[in-house]
Parts: C-alpha cells; structure tokens; sequence
C-alpha cells in the first residue's frame, strides 16, 4: 500500500470556536482513534488532498508532535457548499489487530457482452474489507471477460487472500443488462426470421 507521511500538531481545546480557528488557519480538525487514547489534533489542508482525493486506501504517517504512529482515512466531513474538508478521522493502523476499511474495485479486461452492445451497470465502487494492515489490498480487481449479457459479478465471488469481504454476499457488483439499441435489434433480427419463414 502506497503511504504518506503528514505531520500534525495537538489540539488543547476542542470545541467549536476552536474548530473554526483552525480551519480559517488553513488546518483541518482532526482525530486519531484505535490507540490506547483518542488524540486530537490539526493537520494542513493541503497536506490532506494527496490522501483525501484518490480512491486508493493511503497509509498516512502521521507525526503529532513526535509521536509517530500508522493510520487511515477512517471518514472524511466536507463543507455542503465548498466542498472543503472541515473533519477527518484516522484509524491507527496496529500490527496483528484487525481493521475494517472500504477498498476500491477495478474493473480489468472488456465484457464480451458489452462489446455485443451490453449496458454495463456498475452497482458497488467499493468493497468493505476486514483484515490485518499488512493484509489490506490497493484494489480488488474484477475480472469482466466472461460478463456476458444478462450476466452479473456478485459479492461471493470474491476471494481475497487473508482477507474478508463484509458486503453481503448476494450483492451484484456490476453487470451487464440488455441494452434499448441491442433489444430493438433482437426484435428487428427475430421479425425478420418470422418474414423468412413464410
């Protein structure tokens, strides 16, 4: 897993006033959890874009005032009409104890049902993994070569190494319906067999 190294600085009082002198410092409030204690802290906005903006799970090393621990982006609070993050909340990622983090899919190869004129409807852009640390994948790669028409990929058929899938298991992850232009030239091939046959 990719990671980055973020430093950040305690915060003594933590309430709202606090928060908004933060963030017009150009800080993003903060709180790191899964240790022994819960520790708040701030953090630079712009520190935070390369972990905050990717689909890819990063481990950030974070240095709070010399204490130097690993974690991940646990959740992430964005302004409704800026769209600027006013909180994030780390995980701190401990050897041989397990986590539960959201890992992104990447769909690899091309659909024989798509190239056919298939719709291809992607239901889940992530999957809920538990797993230790060293465990957790970048990705979960989908395989689409045998993604006929009418054919779906489903949570169960997943299989990761020394991890677990949390989603329920009849979930679809993506499939491949029947397109308007692909139904219309079934009926038009079907009429035309009909015509052929009188």
């Amino acid at each position: 897993m990719k990671s980055i190294a973020i430093s950040g600085s305690a915060r003594q009082s933590v309430g709202k006033r606090d928060a908004k002198e933060t963030r017009y410092a150009g800080n993003v409030p903060a709180v790191l959890y899964g240790g022994a204690t819960q520790t708040h802290f701030s953090v630079s906005a712009a520190d935070l874009k390369p972990v905050l903006y990717t689909p890819e799970v990063i481990v950030v090393e974070l240095n709070i005032d010399g204490t130097e621990v690993k974690a991940i982006v646990q959740d992430a609070q964005f302004h409704p009409l800026t769209d600027l993050v006013t909180h994030v909340d780390f995980l701190e990622l401990t050897e041989g104890k397990e986590v539960s983090v959201n890992i992104p899919i990447k769909l690899t190869g091309t659909s024989p049902g798509v190239k056919m004129g298939g719709k291809l409807v992607q239901k889940l852009r992530k999957l809920r993994v538990k797993a230790l640390p060293a465990a957790l994948p970048q990705y979960i790669e989908v395989p689409m070569e045998s993604l006929e028409v009418g054919k779906s990929v489903r949570v169960d058929q997943i299989v990761l190494e020394n991890a677990k899938v949390l989603n329920n298991a009849d979930d679809t992850i993506v499939s491949v319906t029947m397109s308007r232009a692909l139904r219309q030239a079934e009926q038009e091939a079907a009429k035309q067999a009909k015509g052929g046959k009188k």
